[in-house]
């Protein structure tokens, strides 16, 4: 199962779980268990709205529906039709500050958010598997809309303290959906059905804002999981700026992460800059001190981050030397995500990159290595893809195929060394194509 992303979320508009006519989901099975058609249950909608409503990707079986049986005897399928609508998407690491932020004139107003987990692999760096195992502990929350809806920006920690615990024990992180729009003209109107905290999307607010309208009809077997995934038929080159603050800890995770195209750090501080970030439960005498910050701490952002799709880091990555003993820090990075191609190619296979005619390559970053325990698996033995900390940035790829308008290079072992002796690995490239002499309008710095 496959599915294409952007930076949308998704809006439920139907579900039917049951049966409506005597076709779908028909393959081999006997015709009495597909001749009731008149069949489904009552708050399926519902059920998937809260689920899946404002979310980028959705997965859910028909597990989730087994409480009670709208036809016993008859073989069912869940059927969701819904649609993507464009939004902002930001996931904050725990003990980390969310800024939400829109241009001059404009105001936020939040689909959804999450706080809690629902996967293995957000905001999982170098975490013990105790913190990640339970996937199943993200609730929906009010507190983001309701703190910052019709604000141009607004900052949230995200912690058990704003939000409770959902899950004891485990790292948690909050998920938010939230759009840019024209202030209403009534904080009434202003704040519609969208402060409770589940997507309730507001077509004659958004009508202007969408990209080209999606529907998607899916039909499932019983014994397969259905993945929704904000799924939208144009992809605009919108550059978007975020800014993430984790404070001072050896176990805080930072997540940097573009649903369309990759990162480009602009700015990186570890330190402090004022007395107010991250300044929960601090005695004054360790805010005092608003002119700390470690030198070169961008560069370091820069080669860990520029070019990928989604980069975890912690503070000990930073934290080479104290810029201020005493003081209570934090890292806070600004980071610009733009579009590019990024290329993904398993160990002894050939990475081509190419451009259209009168177009030159140009490569945004490359790392050659393992990061996941996902990629480039299949049929692997555990052991070959257990160590997901080994990849290593390379300038390789750049100074084989910037300038040219196609270019073959193979991921392997004897072009890029060996970072992690028995692990399969992979080279990931993130390029753009130019014409000669024009630079992109915002290019990395080499890595």
């Amino acid at each position: 199962m496959s599915a294409c992303k952007c930076s949308g979320v998704i809006s439920v508009e139907t579900a039917l779980y049951g049966r409506a006519d005597s076709v779908t989901c028909s393959e081999g099975q006997p015709s009495y268990k597909t001749s009731t058609t008149d069949c489904s249950l009552t708050d399926t909608l519902a059920l998937l709205k809260r689920r899946c409503d404002g979310k980028r990707v959705c997965e859910l079986n028909a597990n989730g529906f087994g409480g009670s049986d709208p036809c016993r005897g008859t073989y069912k399928y869940l059927q969701t039709q819904y649609s993507c609508f464009p939004a902002t998407h930001q996931v904050t690491c725990e003990h980390s500050l969310a800024h939400l932020h829109c241009d001059e004139g404009l105001v936020i107003n939040v689909y959804v958010a999450d706080y809690g987990r629902h996967d293995q692999t957000t905001c999982s760096y170098q975490l013990s598997s105790s913190k990640i195992r339970n996937t199943d502990c993200s609730r929906p929350t009010s507190h983001v809309s309701e703190s910052c809806n019709g604000k141009n920006s607004c900052i949230v920690e995200a912690s058990n303290s704003v939000f409770g615990d959902p899950c004891v024990g485990t790292y948690k992180y909050l998920d938010v959906a939230y759009i840019c729009e024209y202030p209403k003209s009534t904080p009434e109107e202003s704040m519609g059905s969208i402060n409770t905290g589940v997507f309730v999307p507001d077509i004659s607010s958004t009508v202007d804002l969408r990209l080209d309208l999606l529907k998607t009809m899916l039909h499932f077997r019983l014994s397969t999981t259905l993945l929704l995934a904000a799924t939208c038929l144009l992809m605009r080159e919108v550059v978007s700026t975020d800014k993430v603050i984790t404070c001072d800890s050896s176990s805080n995770v930072q997540h940097l992460s573009c649903d369309m195209g990759v990162i480009s750090v602009q700015a990186a501080l570890y330190g402090r800059a004022d007395n107010e970030t991250c300044d929960e439960g601090r005695p004054q005498q360790q805010l005092a001190n608003t002119e700390c910050s470690l030198e070169g701490t961008v560069d370091i952002l820069k080669k860990r981050c520029n070019g990928k799709k989604l980069c975890e880091i912690n503070r000990n990555v930073v934290h080479t030397s104290d810029p201020c003993p005493g003081i209570y820090k934090y890292l806070e990075t600004k980071y610009t995500c733009f579009p590019a191609i990024r290329l993904v190619t398993c160990e002894q296979s050939l990475a081509h990159l190419f451009c259209d005619v009168g177009q030159v390559i140009f490569v945004y970053g490359a790392d050659y290595g393992r990061r996941d325990q996902t990629t480039c698996s299949y049929k692997r033995p555990a052991s070959q893809t257990e160590n997901v900390y080994c990849s290593h940035p390379t300038s390789k790829v750049a100074d084989s195929c910037n300038g040219k308008n196609s270019c073959t290079i193979k991921a392997s072992n004897s072009v890029f060394g060996d970072p992690c002796g028995g692990t399969y690995k992979y080279l990931e490239v993130a390029y753009t194509c130019i014409y000669p002499g024009v630079l992109p309008k915002q290019s990395l710095s080499a890595r």
